[in-house]
């Protein structure tokens, strides 16, 4: 029998107190494990240039965080930085051994190109001005800097008729990722180069993975150009609308996807302080570290000053965080396969991974597809492979067990085939609607991609529609059909949201039994090795037989959690503190 310990952080903060060390210090001696930086806009770098009482507050809040890289903005909506000051802010930096990185925001304003048509502040990239104020300043900001990362806005919404005749026949989504894989080269990479031939061009995306495609940001091109990948694992409050309703999963689902892509030019994660009540922020950095990232940039300098409630506890599980990120190096988090190729259209699957992720069913996004997997989720976004009946037909003569959605059968050709293994009609269609689901607590409303009118066989999980019985979730030999719906255009139109989860969803208000039916059929077919309530995350690391995982609970209260292992016929279980987290490893891995 396994011997299982729960690893507790060391307090580094406490630690650095009583050794009269800072923790930058400490952070140094880490940074091999783990680099904390921070960002400053290009008015923050501008006032560390000519204002001495911010330079010492900048210096006060590096070693309170242990910040031991900057990056500086060049420009951002209309402001531009002096080189002068640049050089001036780059050099006190360097004599005090902190990192420094060029950066850019690529926002409209003042003089600096023309703003797009459309609902958000974006560039109109097709419009030479653009073009043209950009590839100046990037000429002149590049020669000062070893590094220089292209911030949030590489994309466009732009539907100006100018854009519109550029596009011709292609999409709207094909127009923008070639229009900016084109600009890449002519207005960053090559006059980068040109002017400070070894410099390292990295490319910055932001979390909204499933609208890339959309709006410009080409998976498939920008990492084979771009030296380096860096993340947006930005979640924020998942319970408000100013954000988005975007789930802490969400951050993991997007650096393991884009690291999947851009494999050893992955770099850091990225996220900040915008709608993060206590807890929001210390979740962020713990979801990027369990995903990968060997580096965490917190947005912005501004706001790392000003301080936040979760700074404290960052501070404090510095240490746990950096032993973390080098386990994680060691044993990567590992799970179901979830199959997204790069630039595919999630149809109603946006965002589908981040709620079962988290209902605690450890979904690992794969952009290849996955032959050797035991089990693989195949959401609407597989479609776009040509090759996928191929891939499902060896699959299944494999004994492999499938999750597959009903947006998936719908957008597929070969879809009615693995309707019919399920046992329902394959002639359903689309046509997303609002069922009951029961719990003990009440009616929860939940979203059915199709009416699918369902006899319940054992295991099933179904909503009612007035006297009628819907299909959410069916397992059949080794297929399960999973009936949900997230959003589509009209939800986002309904309140304005264009890039980030518009509402929330009942999924996460499924309880017992349903949700060991979900985690069966990710299971493939088998009894669940994690047991607990929604909003728990589960991440076990490679060799999972070991019991090596980390749980983390998003819920505002306490709650109680079991694991099984295969070779451990006992259920262990364990009480997480609302909003943390715990860290089992077996003796073996300690």
């Amino acid at each position: 029998m396994l011997k299982w310990a729960l690893v507790v952080g060391v307090l580094a903060a406490v630690a650095n107190a009583a050794s009269g060390r800072t923790l930058l210090e400490t952070a140094r001696e880490r940074s091999s494990d783990l680099r904390l930086a921070t960002y400053a806009t290009s008015h923050q770098v501008e006032r560390l240039a000519t204002d001495a009482d911010f330079r010492a507050a900048v210096w006060e809040a590096i070693e309170r965080m242990g910040i031991t890289k900057l990056y500086l903005e060049v420009y951002r909506g209309g402001h531009t930085v002096p080189p002068e000051q640049l050089v001036q802010v780059r050099d006190w930096l360097t004599e005090r051994d902190i990192g420094v990185v060029g950066g850019i925001a690529t926002v409209p304003g003042g003089d600096v190109g023309v703003r797009q048509e459309g609902p958000l502040g974006w560039f109109n990239w097709q419009n030479e001005k653009t073009q043209r104020d950009l590839r100046r300043i990037i000429r002149a900001s590049a020669p000062l800097f070893d590094r220089f990362i292209v911030d949030d806005f590489l994309c466009t919404g732009d539907v100006s008729a100018e854009s519109e005749r550029a596009k011709g026949d292609r999409s709207w989504g094909q127009y923008r990722r070639d229009l900016l894989t084109e600009l890449t080269q002519s207005i960053f990479l090559r006059p980068a180069k040109e002017v400070s031939p070894g410099i390292t061009m990295i490319v910055k995306y932001p979390q909204w993975y499933d609208r890339f495609d959309l709006f410009g940001y080409d998976t498939v091109t920008f990492p084979r150009l771009f030296d380096q990948v860096w993340v947006g694992t930005e979640t924020r409050g998942r319970n408000t609308q100013r954000f988005g309703f975007v789930q802490p999963y969400e951050g993991f689902v997007n650096y393991r996807w884009l690291a999947d892509i851009a494999g050893e030019k992955i770099g850091g994660a990225w996220f900040d302080h915008g709608d993060c009540a206590e807890h929001d922020f210390l979740d962020q950095a713990y979801t990027s570290v369990l995903a990968g990232a060997p580096e965490l940039v917190f947005f912005n300098l501004g706001d790392v000053v000003a301080g936040h409630p979760d700074h404290g506890k960052v501070a404090n599980r510095f240490g746990q965080l950096t032993d973390l990120a080098a386990f994680v190096r060691a044993r990567p988090v590992t799970g179901v396969p979830a199959y997204k190729p790069p630039n595919s259209d999630p149809a109603g699957d946006m965002y589908l991974m981040d709620f079962l992720g988290m209902l605690g069913i450890p979904l690992v996004p794969v952009h290849e597809f996955p032959h050797d997997a035991p089990v693989i989720f195949l959401p609407a976004q597989a479609a776009a492979d040509p090759k996928l009946y191929e891939h499902v037909k060896k699959a299944r003569a494999r004994g492999r067990h499938l999750i597959v959605t009903t947006n998936l059968l719908i957008a597929w050709p070969q879809g009615r085939e693995l309707a019919s293994a399920v046992g329902i009609d394959p002639d359903f269609v689309s046509a997303p609607l609002r069922a009951t689901y029961r719990t003990e607590d009440g009616d929860v409303e939940m979203d059915l991609e199709a009416a699918i009118e369902v006899a319940p066989r054992k295991g099933d999980v179904v909503c009612a529609d007035g006297a009628r019985q819907l299909l959410l979730l069916r397992t059949a030999g080794n297929i399960s059909l999973l009936n949900t719906h997230t959003y589509s255009q009209a939800d986002f139109d309904a309140v304005g949201e264009v890039l980030l989860c518009p509402r929330p969803l009942g999924l996460l208000s499924l309880d017992e039994p349903a949700l060991t039916s979900f985690r069966t059929a990710f299971a493939g077919a088998k009894p669940p090795t994690f047991k607990g309530p929604a909003c728990v995350t589960y991440h076990p690391f490679a060799d999972a037989s070991q019991g090596d995982c980390v749980l983390q609970n998003f819920n505002d209260r306490a709650v109680e959690v079991g694991l099984t292992l295969p070779d451990d016929e006992v259920r262990r279980t364990f009480t997480i503190p609302p909003r943390d987290r715990v860290w089992i490893a077996s003796e073996r891995t300690r």
